[in-house]
């Protein structure tokens, strides 16, 4: 599933392709919204909160509702930005969306989420969310305090808990993990320096969300971009040591997790 900043930049790139700019069709290939029309309306602007994306569109007429397209791209998800009549480079059959202005066909594919809201029901999608690490309304103080709230849940999981903070996926939680010093299995409330790893969390999304290659380790080559995520069996570039994956993270929702046994002893 893709990390907070793969999401923000989704959204700067739909922001820059529609914002602004009046829907002349739109197409939902989605059965609950198959008889929507957005066409007329003008959109506001496309944000990103966690890992949700917020299209948000003013109405035709004056008086007519304001809705937000609320899309999330799950594992598959993703939107692609064409000009009018260019062929698409995915299929037509795993459109979900197609949103037409003068100048841009929008075209999102297998995307996990989508939905119409009234613009001032946004909270029932996204008002669980935690603190967003790329959001303009960061709180560092609110994030430790929900993370907090369980210290028994291990560290690799509660990391990717969006309730505490949004933006981390599996990749960053191990990234923060070896880069803490700690087995993914450690207790939350038994990590030395927490508001560090918080930190360090908001600087890596902050550092990989103008990029097209992320990396945690600043070395961009092949192969070195990250400490451990999907490293397994490789020497770790730290102390040579291979790097081990388990899975974590209860039955549906598992996760694999790497780690160095030599950096980040288990816990006992």
């Amino acid at each position: 599933m893709p990390e907070g900043d793969t999401v923000w930049r989704s959204a700067r790139t739909l922001d820059r392709a529609l914002a602004g700019h009046v829907l002349t069709a739109s197409d939902f290939r989605v059965p609950q919204l198959a008889t929507a029309d957005l066409s007329g309306s003008r959109v506001v602007c496309t944000v990103s909160r966690g890992k949700h994306l917020l299209t948000r569109l003013q109405g035709a007429e004056h008086g007519s509702a304001d809705w937000t397209l609320h899309t999330h791209l799950k594992m598959e998800g993703k939107w692609e930005i064409y000009t009018p009549g260019q062929r698409w480079r995915r299929p037509a059959k795993d459109a979900r969306v197609v949103l037409t202005t003068d100048e841009r066909v929008v075209v999102g594919f297998s995307l996990g989420i989508v939905e119409l809201v009234p613009r001032h029901e946004e909270h029932r999608v996204v008002g669980h969310l935690g603190p967003d690490l790329l959001g303009h309304d960061w709180n560092e103080e609110e994030a430790l305090r929900r993370l907090g709230k369980d210290a028994a849940v291990p560290v690799g999981e509660a990391l990717l808990d969006q309730t505490s903070l949004a933006g981390i996926g599996n990749m960053y939680a191990c990234e923060l993990c070896f880069t803490s010093g700690v087995h993914p299995l450690v207790p939350i409330g038994d990590v030395p320096d927490l508001p560090r790893l918080v930190r360090r969390a908001k600087q890596m999304l902050e550092h990989n969300k103008e990029r097209a290659e992320q990396t945690t380790t600043g070395d961009l080559r092949r192969g070195r971009r990250m400490w451990v995520y999907r490293r397994d069996q490789q020497p770790c570039l730290r102390c040579q040591t291979p790097i081990r994956v388990h899975m974590q993270g209860d039955a549906g929702m598992e996760r694999a997790k790497y780690w160095c046994p030599s950096c980040q002893p288990a816990p006992a």
